[in-house]
């Protein structure tokens, strides 16, 4: 069977797929977009992605537009860890953030990699001298696990402890409700690196403002997406700081806290 086609019909055609030449050129020359690995130890935290993305924003990236962010949320399984890495180093994502403190450590020896990651700034500002601390390796309780928690605690009461200090470290605060519930049950004061601690019942917070340290990883990551070298980028140290005191808790405690250390707080929690 023999068709045949009009000359108005064949320069349509041809006009059409000579249209459609440079856009499949453009498409095929287009760069990939960069692909950031986010990783907290903590659970999904909608403020904090916020203000990561706020951070990103601010150096000129756009979630969606012209980068990928990969959200990894850990929930305190620190054993997730070293395979998370490595699947981000095999599959060359541009850039790897996360917070800073021991777990930003164990992220960087778990990846060992030429692909740039990027740490927040200290979340442990000021350690407040009292009877005990509670670190991970460091102070003079050990804890890196849930039994470990129970053990110190056990110590605590043994050496008849009168307070005790929680280092900043993302896996105490995944553990907080653990935390301040033995706290309470042994009736130990004790001073948490997070406001969350203090939300479930801790006597009293002093921290870096989180969403503020979340959005400084932010800019430092667009920062490297632009071309600039973890390593050049300055140390920050916190200059924002929230001092958070829990009255129901001081209450059961048998603490009064006094009005003038009240007003020096940021929040009270009735």
């Amino acid at each position: 069977m023999t068709v045949t086609i009009g000359r108005r019909e064949l320069l349509a055609a041809l006009g059409g797929a000579a249209a459609s030449w440079p856009l499949a050129a453009r498409a095929q020359q287009q760069p990939a977009m960069p692909v950031v690995g986010f990783v907290s130890a903590g659970s999904s935290d909608a403020p904090l992605a916020a203000a990561f993305r706020k951070g990103l924003n601010d150096a000129g990236y756009v979630e969606g537009q012209n980068v990928t962010v990969e959200y990894h949320w850990l929930e305190g399984q620190f054993d997730r860890l070293p395979a998370l890495m490595a699947d981000l180093v095999h599959r060359r994502v541009s850039a790897i953030a996360t917070p800073a403190g021991d777990f930003a450590t164990q992220a960087a020896k778990a990846a060992t990699t030429t692909i740039p990651i990027v740490f927040g700034v200290s979340d442990d500002p000021v350690k407040l001298g009292l009877v005990a601390s509670l670190a991970r390796p460091g102070g003079n309780l050990k804890a890196s696990t849930k039994s470990e928690i129970e053990t110190a605690f056990a110590t605590l009461v043994r050496d008849r402890a009168e307070a005790l200090y929680v280092a900043g470290d993302v896996f105490f605060t995944s553990r907080r409700v653990q935390l301040a519930t033995l706290a309470a049950i042994n009736r130990i004061p004790a001073s948490y690196p997070s406001r969350e601690a203090v939300e479930v019942g801790g006597l009293m917070g002093y921290a870096t403002d989180r969403i503020e340290m979340y959005r400084q990883v932010g800019a430092y990551t667009g920062q490297v997406l632009n071309g600039a070298k973890p390593a050049d980028l300055p140390v920050l140290q916190s200059t924002k700081f929230q001092f958070v005191i829990n009255l129901q808790t001081a209450r059961a405690l048998g603490i009064e806290v006094p009005n003038s250390i009240q007003l020096l707080a940021d929040e009270v929690i009735e």
